[in-house]
C-alpha cells in the first residue's frame, strides 16, 4: 500500500520566531486532495537529569497554549550550527546549573507528527556537578527547579499533575532502569 502524500500547494500562513505554520494541499495516493495544516519547528532535546542521590530535576513553568503550570524535564530548542548533544549540554547549564559527566543518548522521537515536524532527542544526564560557568538564561524563561523520586515521579504521571509527553516518556524509561 503507498502512503506518501505530494504536497501541490504549499502556503505560508505565519512566520514566528519559534514556528512556522503552513497550509498545504496534498495530493492523496488514491489522486484525490486534501488539505494539511503544517507547523514548522526546529529540533529540540530534552534531559532526563538524575541526581547523586536518585532524584531527577523537573522544572514548573507556565505553558500559554494549555493556561497552566506544567512540569517537565530540562529542554529546549537545537540552535542553527549546534549538535544535539550540544544543545542538551547547553540547555542543562541554563536550566539547572548543572553539568553531566557522563551525557547518554536514550531516544528520538517526532513530538506531535500529525501536525508538526519537531524531532526531539532525550538524554539521559549522571553525574551531575554544578558548572563553572553560568551561560545566560532565556530572557522569557520562568522555571522554579524542583526534584522529584522516581516514585514521586510515577505519583505524578497517576494524579495527572505530570502530563508532558516528554517527561512522562523519560520516567518511563527512568523506571525500566529500576527494575
Amino acid at each position: 500500500m503507498k502512503f506518501e502524500e505530494k504536497v501541490v500547494k504549499n502556503e505560508p500562513r505565519y512566520n514566528g520566531a519559534i514556528i512556522d505554520v503552513y497550509q498545504q494541499t496534498v495530493k492523496l495516493p488514491n489522486g484525490d486532495l486534501a488539505n494539511r495544516d503544517v507547523v514548522l519547528h526546529q529540533d529540540a532535546i530534552a534531559v532526563l537529569a538524575i541526581t547523586d542521590d536518585h532524584k531527577a530535576i523537573f522544572e514548573k513553568q507556565w505553558r500559554a497554549p494549555i493556561k497552566k503550570t506544567t512540569i517537565e524535564i530540562p529542554a529546549g530548542k537545537v540552535e542553527d550550527g549546534e549538535s544535539d548533544e550540544t544543545t542538551a549540554v547547553r540547555e542543562l547549564n541554563e536550566e539547572t546549573r548543572y553539568q553531566a559527566t557522563k551525557l547518554q543518548r536514550i531516544a528520538g522521537f517526532y513530538s506531535t507528527p500529525g501536525f508538526a515536524n519537531e524531532y526531539m532527542t532525550l538524554y539521559m544526564a549522571t553525574g551531575l556537578k554544578p558548572v563553572t560557568t553560568k551561560l545566560p538564561q532565556d530572557d522569557d524563561e520562568n522555571i522554579q527547579l524542583m526534584e522529584l523520586s522516581l516514585s514521586e515521579a510515577l505519583a505524578g504521571v497517576a494524579d495527572g499533575s505530570i502530563e508532558d509527553a516528554k517527561t512522562v516518556l523519560a520516567i518511563f524509561y527512568w523506571q525500566t532502569l529500576n527494575k
